[in-house]
């Protein structure tokens, strides 16, 4: 199992579940998490998702080693559909609360602010490598430009460093500070708080403003993806990609 899931009261926690590969995105884990969220969201006694990864943290972003296998249409395809997984989570009726510590990095670091509500560790490392290795994001950039705007977006895009969890939380990018170890128990309360609500008035608020939020997410991420498949042919993708292939 790639993805492990825990019940509660009203709030039900996903938890990324590859742990020797830092839980990073692969087909079976996408798809996965795609099937478990339209689950929860369609389950009467679920009003809020938590989600986090498996120590040592959040997500490392796309599985290297497995695009490394592919060709660069297939290399596309995937990255499309764990983009269209990011684009869902606004249009669930649950709301989605991502709990960081350890890392988000690449799809991993947008994964998290795809979510609606963002609990990070303050030394929680964040980060978009994808312009280091030679492509540019293939999908949810735009969940930056909804939460810091298009010129901050942009900046945390080309990625020149990794930033802190508290670096991150005051660009507006997470929407919740805690200490080492407290990000999960935080994300749970903020999600008992909002269990507690009118489920129908919680689910209403969040399609009201899906558009605002996600307005031209299909377009960008459709303009990324071509683009990503294009910076996958240069040299220095080439030389990233080469890295990280295995014959297995």
């Amino acid at each position: 199992m790639s993805l492990l899931r825990e019940r509660g009261d009203g709030v039900a926690v996903l938890r990324l579940d590859r742990p020797r590969v830092r839980n990073a995105l692969g087909g079976e884990l996408v798809e996965a998490l795609g099937a478990a969220l339209a689950g929860l969201d369609d389950d009467p006694g679920v009003r809020v998702a938590v989600l986090t990864g498996t120590p040592p943290g959040f997500c490392a972003g796309s599985d290297l080693k497995e695009l490394s296998r592919l060709d660069s249409d297939a290399m596309v395809r995937h990255e499309a559909a764990t983009g269209r997984l990011a684009r869902q989570i606004q249009h669930l009726g649950i709301p989605v609360i991502a709990a960081v510590e350890g890392f988000a990095m690449g799809g991993g670091f947008l994964l998290a602010t795809s979510c609606d509500i963002v609990v990070t560790a303050g030394d929680a490392r964040w980060h978009l490598p994808e312009v280091q290795l030679g492509w540019v994001p293939p999908w949810g950039v735009q969940s930056l430009v909804a939460r810091v705007g298009p010129v901050t977006a942009r900046r945390l895009v080309w990625g020149e460093r990794p930033l802190t969890g508290g670096e991150v939380y005051a660009l507006g990018a997470a929407d919740e500070l805690t200490v080492r170890g407290e990000a999960l128990e935080r994300a749970l309360e903020v999600a008992e708080g909002l269990a507690r609500l009118p489920a129908h008035a919680v689910a209403s608020a969040k399609r009201a403003l899906a558009d605002a939020v996600g307005e031209r997410a299909e377009t960008l991420d459709a303009r990324t993806a071509w683009m990503f498949g294009a910076d996958c042919g240069s040299e220095a993708a080439r030389r990233s990609l080469t890295r990280f292939h295995s014959p297995v």
